[in-house]
């Protein structure tokens, strides 16, 4: 659907995130505030990312920049991985997430662990710390271990000659 939510859920874009940008409604969770926050990423609403971050954290909003990223992003798709807290009668929550996106035509992934406050009763983003991928592991197969193509041998007898 052409008119569906950008942050995924499958919903109309109409009756899921465009009314907190437009300020019909305010988020009542944590995830809510993230969900709508991605759209208006990929809507170039930088009013609204303003509008969002906590207050203590604005001093180094950069509107500029952040109104070139998103104009000049293809954004693709936002994964939410987990949630922590952040419900209606929370007042701190975290949400980790993945957004997806192209930048010259180069595939990009943002991994995010974000945080949120509420103040006077609405939500607001307040910091956010990037998610590394786990390192990629091995199991080394010991000479005399069983051989890892299940043939009942000894590796070494086996795939390991």
């Amino acid at each position: 659907m052409s008119d569906s939510c950008p942050c995924g859920t499958g919903r109309p874009f109409a009756d899921c995130c465009e009314p907190f940008i437009t300020g019909k409604r305010a988020p009542l969770t944590a995830e809510e505030l993230m969900r709508s926050r991605y759209s208006a990423y990929t809507k170039v609403e930088i009013g609204y990312i303003h509008d969002t971050t906590h207050p203590e954290h604005r001093g180094d909003f950069d509107e500029k920049g952040t109104r070139e990223w998103a104009e000049s992003s293809r954004w693709e798709g936002l994964e939410i991985v987990s949630t922590l807290a952040g419900g209606a009668d929370d007042t701190e929550g975290k949400v980790e997430f993945i957004a997806r996106y192209r930048d010259k035509d180069v595939r990009r992934t943002h991994h995010e662990l974000a945080e949120f406050k509420k103040l006077d009763g609405a939500w607001y983003f307040t910091d956010g710390i990037g998610v590394k991928a786990a390192p990629a592991t091995s199991v080394k197969v010991g000479r005399n271990d069983p051989c890892t193509c299940g043939s009942g041998q000894k590796y070494k007898k086996c795939c390991g000659k």
